[in-house]
């Protein structure tokens, strides 16, 4: 007898089938489960690697060796999920998404066997997928990129077996700078070629200026404006060195810290929809766009952005978490939404932090967007307490409304946090006039009187008042 996927048999259970074992995938999964029974709801998870609901955030800290052991970087393991009812198979991909027939087909890893299982509701997060690029020699042994605990253990294997001590990374943004710091703590010569003309393009180049020169002070080598054309291998095969147009730098090994793109060619491959930046697009409810019985969440797709109203790629396991939260309460039988985001990040290299929310100059301009912009220099702690360190904070706000739209902070310890501020006046729309009046905490060892968030809201308020006579 034929029967479609709403005309089931009395008491037959439905089944949500998972594709990804980490954040989002696994966060659906147990909020499923914490909401519906196994008698109700059977839920069968992919995950092609050998680890699940790991933290990808962590692993330059691990390969540094602020964090001593790989385990602790996983939230749970594939045998806790499992003992929750969570038939979660490990070495197992998704090959293809089979929407009208409501199925996938899968392969396993090692002996390649196929098989097709069907679903009730399905749930996208296959995240994202590093940017390698297309060059000479970038497979070559001792070329890594770092996204999944099984390439942070190969880069440690080659960190080991390596006689040489002269590191390249290729790319300055979040991964980069992590790596570097990464590096620089395994006792390496570190140099980092960037495409860019300062580190850290989620910045505005005042702001990179900083962190470059910082970097430069803790002895990293830096390379501006730069884009590699091949990597160059000894007799061995093994890398030797990375060309740019001008240079060679020396290298025993490489990593690349590009950054990621969304990990969705199996999703458009079904005819799903997905947005200007690749990721999938949903509703609020995290559902695909079209599709009532798909969800998805995690590092594939785009999020709203509060501040500019467009679709943005933000690949965060703080986000992938909280997609997986909404996705797994709407398939439990709850309600729950994803309103957005406004863009918030924290790094650090070495003892420099790097925190920025909202917009950049060039972000403004592109949402059309008239804007005024302070900097101010401050520190962390009351002047004459001691460990006072220096920061920098620069604001934007809209020119007439005064409104906030974005914050990026440079300093030492205990700057980055302070970037959460600003996120919390982003969210609830507020302009920098009514900032210069937030209830903050204030005692010398943690902020002076006036802490650096209202320092720079005050000046802003000043500007916008200034540019509206």
């Amino acid at each position: 007898m034929n029967m479609s996927r709403t005309e089931r048999p009395e008491g037959a259970r439905e089944r949500l089938v998972v594709i990804g074992g980490d954040a989002a995938g696994m966060s659906a999964a147990s909020q499923a489960r914490r909401l519906r029974g196994p008698d109700e709801l059977e839920i069968v998870a992919f995950e092609r690697g050998h680890f699940s609901s790991f933290s990808a955030c962590g692993i330059p800290y691990w390969v540094g060796g602020d964090v001593p052991e790989r385990d602790r970087l996983i939230a749970r393991t594939p045998e806790e999920h499992r003992a929750r009812d969570i038939d979660l198979r490990m070495r197992t991909e998704v090959v293809e998404i089979d929407v009208e027939g409501a199925r996938v087909r899968v392969r396993d890893v090692e002996s390649g066997a196929e098989s097709w299982t069907s679903y009730d509701k399905l749930v996208i997060a296959t995240g994202a997928r590093p940017i390698r690029p297309v060059l000479p020699g970038v497979d070559a042994p001792g070329v890594h990129g770092v996204q999944t605990l099984d390439d942070g253990q190969a880069l440690l294997d080659t960190l080991s077996t390596t006689k040489g001590r002269r590191a390249v990374v290729v790319g300055a943004g979040y991964i980069g700078v992590e790596m570097a710091e990464a590096l620089i703590n395994r006792g390496y010569e570190v140099t980092v070629v960037n495409r860019g003309k300062e580190p850290m393009s989620t910045l505005d180049p005042d702001m990179g200026r900083l962190v470059h020169r910082a970097m430069a002070g803790m002895g990293i080598t830096m390379v501006d404006d730069a884009e590699v054309t091949k990597v160059l291998t000894g007799d061995d095969g093994r890398v030797r060195a990375v060309a740019t147009d001008d240079a060679e730098y020396p290298a025993d090994v490489v990593v690349l810290g590009i950054g990621v793109r969304p990990e969705t060619e199996l999703a458009k491959a079904a005819g799903l929809p997905v947005g200007d930046h690749g990721g999938l697009l949903t509703d609020l409810s995290m559902r695909v766009r079209g599709h009532d019985d798909i969800w998805a969440g995690g590092d594939c797709v785009e999020v709203l952005d509060l501040v500019t109203g467009r679709e943005r790629h933000i690949p965060l396991g703080t986000h992938a978490n909280k997609h997986g939260q909404v996705i797994g309460s709407n398939v439990g039988g709850g309600y729950a939404t994803f309103p957005g985001v406004v863009g918030t990040a924290v790094s650090k290299v070495c003892d420099l932090e790097i925190a920025r929310t909202g917009l950049r100059e060039k972000d403004a301009r592109r949402a059309g967007l008239q804007y005024v912009t302070v900097t101010i220099e401050s520190t962390s702690r009351a002047g004459y307490y001691p460990g006072a360190a220096p920061m920098t904070v620069k604001m934007l706000a809209e020119r007439r409304t005064g409104r906030l739209l974005g914050v990026q902070i440079v300093g030492r310890e205990g700057a980055g946090k302070r970037v959460d501020i600003a996120a919390v006046a982003l969210t609830a729309g507020m302009t920098v006039e009514q900032m210069t009046v937030l209830d903050l905490g204030y005692a010398p060892p943690f902020s002076p009187v006036w802490d650096p968030i209202l320092v720079a809201a005050r000046k802003a308020a000043t500007a916008v008042r200034s540019s509206a006579s």
